[in-house]
């Protein structure tokens, strides 16, 4: 499914009346046909959206000149002489202040051993920075990343923000209804119905 087709339910679910804040914009997808108790049925994918809408907080495990450009580009950087010192409280309130991590590649490891069993079942491991990488670059993809996991059978993913152009919207909720239709067993046959959604407004069906 193209933006284009998506767009007129936008528009719809985004003239809602106005609150007292911004709403975030939803795509909800009604899955069908499928047993989620099977592994191989289940959706985990992180999705690069065209556009960005909102501002995640990401930690930067580094050092020197890759911790300089981390935090010019947005990053919280952590030190990493601290992950030798942390007992587990510690380490789980700072994985929980954290939507996403990046670590030196040199400092993977570190990191896998001091918070390993706390990162991984939340799906929070850090994306390794190369030597010679741009932090920037790294941290502008994840920036735009929409995590999408089937729990159940309605997968609720945010797109957008009322304030932003329906177009926009479209673009990222087409974005995540192609990653999603890849990965199912029988694709498009398998999703039962598309709706968009404000966070207070009533909910609009796409198809």
């Amino acid at each position: 499914m193209e933006a284009e087709e998506i767009v007129g339910a936008v528009e719809e679910a985004v003239g809602s009346r106005e609150r007292g804040f911004v709403e975030t914009v939803d795509l909800c997808i009604n899955l069908k046909n499928l047993d989620l108790k099977q592994p191989k049925n289940r959706i985990s994918v992180d999705v690069v959206l065209p556009k960005k809408f909102r501002e995640l907080k990401i930690g930067a495990f580094a050092s020197g000149e890759v911790a300089l450009k981390a935090k010019e580009a947005g990053a919280e950087v952590l030190d990493p002489e601290e992950l030798k010192r942390m007992d587990k409280k510690k380490a789980r309130e700072l994985v929980n202040k954290y939507d996403y991590f990046v670590a030196e590649a040199s400092l993977m490891a570190l990191v896998g051993r001091s918070l390993g069993t706390i990162l991984g079942p939340r799906g929070k491991m850090p994306e390794a920075i190369p030597p010679g990488a741009d932090p920037a670059q790294i941290l502008s993809r994840l920036q735009r990343i929409a995590r999408v996991k089937s729990k159940t059978a309605v997968l609720w993913v945010s797109v957008g923000r009322k304030n932003m152009a329906a177009g926009e919207i479209a673009e990222n909720a087409a974005a995540v209804l192609k990653a999603v239709e890849s990965r199912l067993e029988r694709g498009w046959q398998n999703i039962g119905s598309v709706f968009m959604k404000t966070t207070m407004g009533r909910a609009v069906k796409v198809v």
